[in-house]
């Protein structure tokens, strides 16, 4: 009997046991079931065949934005100082909507205080100021754009058009310039040699960066920024595009216009042309040979003298050419920067897709 009762208490488990394993069975096909039902194929990569390079060629104009701008607002720049630009760049798409881009590009930047905003009080000081300069900046960069309007298909048949967004990175040669100027107001108006003609402004160390002042601060010719903007590109044909493109260019220090921090003494220069270029505000005449408004600036400043770190006594206008708080040539707290608007061509090089020929 005891025998009987053990063997129908194996059979129970083992009916149980099976009863289990049906149903985590029974479980894991109605997952899976759910699974094949909510499944919607693979997500569809970019294809080798949609891939393309382009070559793409671009005319700007580049305004600058920074102390020698007409006044001290953060947007305000000088229209008649805009120059061209130029760039050359090599693309290649590699997603529905990504693209990256290397190029080169090269224009000028300029700015002038003779060209002040004449309605902005504050912006007097700058037309007192009187500096100007010129920048040649060559830059080498690589951005990613990505398009707001996806392409799933071959360079043949993407979309009509799309705005973009782009930014990167890039490195710039620049080197701010000056004109000589017609005189030395230093030294009894004497006439300098070759006036008019354009000198590096960091040879010259003008805030005093080859002195023993510690007003300036040494910058080099290679600097880093950052590109970016927002642009929209249409599809001409099959193999060329037209962009129209808004850009900037942040930057990492404030010298693109050799102008960030303060006047100094004026005796601490052994160059004459050095001392000259720190301090224009007394010249009489702008770099394009316009009288300056004397009434203008005796209204807001007047002439200080003092004797200099060589001993000789020189006389500026007040608040400038001492090492004081007040002793202001530039803002150095705000960074410079530029814009680039450009139109570029790009001209699509080697897609691999080609529609099949019929005999």
């Amino acid at each position: 009997m005891k025998q009987v009762f053990t063997y129908f208490i194996a059979f129970i488990l083992v009916c149980a046991t099976i009863d289990s394993i049906g149903q985590i069975r029974k479980r894991a096909v109605k997952r899976n079931n759910n699974k094949i039902g909510a499944f919607k194929g693979f997500a569809q990569k970019f294809a080798k065949v949609n891939k393309y390079n382009f070559l793409e060629f671009g005319v700007s104009s580049m305004n600058y934005f920074g102390d020698i701008a007409p006044s001290a607002s953060f947007t305000a720049t000088d229209i008649s100082s805009t120059r061209p630009g130029f760039s050359i760049l090599f693309g290649h798409r590699f997603g529905p909507r990504y693209t990256l881009r290397a190029g080169l590009s090269w224009g000028t930047l300029r700015g002038n205080d003779f060209n002040a905003d004449e309605s902005d009080n504050d912006a007097v000081f700058r037309y007192v100021r009187n500096l100007s300069f010129r920048n040649r900046i060559i830059e080498l960069s690589t951005t990613a754009m990505f398009d707001l309007y996806e392409n799933q298909s071959t360079y043949l048949n993407r979309v009509p058009w799309t705005p973009y967004l782009f930014a990167g990175v890039a490195i710039i040669h620049h080197n701010p310039q000056g004109q000589i100027p017609e005189v030395d107001i230093h030294n009894n108006n004497q006439p300098f040699e070759n006036a008019g003609d354009w000198v590096n402004l960091q040879d010259y160390g003008t805030e005093g960066q080859n002195t023993t002042s510690s007003q300036g601060k040494s910058y080099g010719n290679f600097q880093l920024s950052v590109p970016f903007g927002i642009g929209v590109r249409v599809k001409l044909n099959s193999a060329f595009d037209f962009s129209f493109e808004i850009g900037a260019r942040y930057l990492f220090f404030d010298y693109i216009d050799d102008v960030s921090g303060g006047y100094v003494d004026a005796g601490l220069f052994s160059d004459p042309l050095g001392r000259a270029l720190s301090d224009r505000s007394q010249e009489p005449n702008a770099i394009n040979g316009d009288p300056r408004d004397f009434t203008r600036i005796n209204a807001v400043t007047s002439p200080y003298s003092y004797i200099g770190a060589d001993g000789n006594n020189y006389t500026v206008f007040n608040g400038f050419g001492s090492e004081d708080q007040d002793n202001i040539r530039g803002n150095k707290n705000n960074n410079d920067f530029y814009t680039v608007t450009s139109i570029k061509i790009a001209y699509i090089l080697n897609g691999s897709f080609r529609r099949p020929k019929f005999r």
